[in-house]
């Protein structure tokens, strides 16, 4: 989370980085939309892995765990490398989707089956 919110305050760098030298105002206004738009649906991510975890249906969920342990530490090294060394915006969406959107679609699988199905979490 942490890392996504310096991400919005320096998406400068990474959006430049994406860009031809010769680019035009347009371009880059496209540009850092897209990378707008890519963070924020990264923390509308984290709020539904936060409500899944609250509401205490994965909170003790091995698998579940073990998922978002792995996949929010390959977000932390990847995200780093994507500040550090100014990737270009369109390669966050590959570290949005293994990194944020599976570990999602767990909680929302989660949270079906125990309040849509009414069964009990493995």
């Amino acid at each position: 989370l942490v890392i996504v919110i310096a991400a919005f305050w320096a998406r400068e760098d990474n959006v430049r980085a994406s860009l031809p030298l010769d680019h035009t105002p347009e371009e880059y206004g496209r540009r850092d939309t897209e990378l707008v738009v890519a963070l924020s649906v990264t923390l509308g991510l984290f709020a539904v892995e936060l409500a899944g975890f609250l509401s205490g249906v994965s909170m003790f969920n091995p698998l579940q765990g073990l998922l978002s342990v792995g996949a929010h530490c390959g977000a932390a090294i990847s995200l780093s490398l994507f500040l550090s060394m100014h990737w270009e915006s369109a390669s966050y969406w590959y570290i949005l989707g293994t990194c944020s959107a599976l570990p999602a679609a767990g909680e929302i699988l989660l949270f079906v089956s125990v309040f849509g199905l009414k069964k009990k979490p493995l």
